[in-house]
């Protein structure tokens, strides 16, 4: 399984990318290990809106076609399964470590 997602910063900065392993990924956006990358500069690292692939090239194609998106169309797209912006990694994860 693939997916796109969307993270947003607090100020609602945004970041749209593609993986083959969404918990893996959104761990290590949250964990910034990397202090000079986009996404650990402005703090994004909330996981606000995700899709679903069973290919790679679909995902690639759809995360492509979401970064050539005016701002106001993705915020639509959030704002239409999230109105709130909530992090929904908090959700759709429980706490691995134990």
């Amino acid at each position: 399984m693939y997916h796109i997602y969307i993270l947003s910063s607090l100020s609602r900065v945004l970041y749209v990318g593609v993986t083959g392993n969404l918990y893996k990924r959104i761990q290590e956006h949250k964990k910034a290990n990397n202090p000079k990358s986009f996404t650990a500069k402005y703090n994004v690292n909330r996981l606000v809106y995700f899709e679903d692939f069973k290919g790679i090239q679909k995902a690639i194609k759809r995360e492509k076609q979401l970064k050539r998106w005016r701002r106001e169309k993705k915020v639509t797209l959030i704002e239409s399964i999230n109105p709130g912006w909530k992090d929904l990694s908090k959700e759709l994860y429980f706490d691995r470590s134990n």
